[in-house]
């Protein structure tokens, strides 16, 4: 029997980097909500290049574990036996990993798993290239990432406590991305993006600072696509930068798990509440149709104009594969007609 491999490819943006459909996400390497041993990560990265033709991007970030999915993801590719030009890593910088001198990390507490470092935010000129400077340490300096970002910069202003607070952080967002720039300039990286979940910050960014590409996560789902976010995506579009969507499963919501964007929820508050009933008949509509519900989130997803790519995540080997044929599977027209009448998905989407 043939391996099944996906083969296709295209441009992010104007970047000249051609990617595939699928990237993958790899917090679970920094052992997020639960810790996984060393051969079952060697297990999701081996998948990942087995059903993807080269080059196979990997998103990371040094908040990962505290550089723990760094380390991990060199690790791993090493061990396989990868050829550095045949990945291609995106690297969303901000977070630098320090001692951890407290029984548990405070950067992020309760999040990660079984960790023995801490980190902190560093977004400056100075502290953007530390950043990419551990991080490339971390991997083991023979991946270096071609794609950089400044990760999460939309809880960075969020912290600034009065206006002049919130706009002393834009600018020191503003001085990070000089630096990535000078390190494009430099030839060090080939694109510069940004990685946030509120879609509106990345606006803000993108007023002040032209760049390659974005990523938007937990921002644009089948579950959650507000007219607004839909408008600026065909914007960024026209203007030739690549969309990256990322957590089309609002942190595995969508596909039955216990996280809606990040934080563990029960149905017991209206507005939970609400969530789980959506939940409940978009599972019946997938059942209907014999679409698993990770297929319908991936191909809405995908379908979104001026989207490249998705980025999808697993802490299971096995689910590499399916995630992967996600991205080519059909769903019928009448599946989206039905999500339409029953308010599931906005009567207005035009890719559906």
């Amino acid at each position: 029997m043939m391996q099944y491999r996906l083969e296709k490819k295209s441009e992010l943006g104007r970047t000249g980097l051609h990617i595939p459909p699928v990237i993958f996400g790899t917090s679970a390497l920094g052992n997020l909500y639960k810790a996984i041993d060393n051969k079952t990560k060697l297990n999701i990265i081996s998948e990942c290049i087995k059903y993807i033709s080269p080059p196979v991007v990997f998103d990371i970030a040094g908040k990962y574990g505290a550089g723990l999915a760094l380390e991990e993801l060199g690790r791993c590719l090493m061990e396989l036996d990868v050829p550095p030009g045949e990945v291609i890593i995106s690297n969303k910088l901000g977070w630098f990993r320090t001692p951890l001198t407290s029984p548990e990390p405070v950067f992020e507490p309760g999040v990660w798993k079984e960790l023995t470092n801490d980190a902190v935010q560093k977004i400056s000129y100075a502290g953007i290239l530390e950043c990419y400077e551990q991080g490339n340490k971390l991997l083991g300096d023979e991946y270096i990432p071609g794609l950089v970002s400044v990760h999460d910069p939309d809880e960075f202003i969020r912290e600034g406590k009065t206006t002049d607070e919130k706009k002393e952080r834009l600018d020191m967002i503003c001085d990070a991305y000089r630096a990535l720039n000078d390190l494009k300039k430099g030839g060090k990286v080939k694109a510069v993006g940004v990685g946030a979940k509120d879609w509106r910050t990345i606006q803000l960014i993108t007023d002040n600072i032209d760049l390659d590409w974005v990523m938007l996560a937990n921002s644009l789902t089948i579950m959650h696509h507000p007219p607004e976010l839909l408008k600026f995506c065909s914007e960024l579009d026209r203007k030739g930068t690549g969309i990256i969507n990322s957590a089309v499963f609002q942190s595995g919501f969508l596909t039955g798990g216990d996280y809606f964007d990040y934080v563990k929820i029960n149905p017991d508050t209206p507005e939970n509440k609400s969530l789980f009933e959506w939940r409940s008949r978009f599972f019946a509509l997938c059942e209907k149709y014999n679409i698993l519900p990770a297929t319908a989130c991936v191909n809405f997803a995908l379908s979104i104009p001026g989207v490249v790519s998705i980025s999808l995540n697993t802490s299971n080997p096995q689910r590499v594969r399916q995630n992967v044929e996600s991205v080519t599977a059909d769903v019928p027209g009448k599946f989206y007609m039905e999500m339409k009448e029953q308010g599931l998905i906005s009567r207005d989407y035009p890719r559906c």
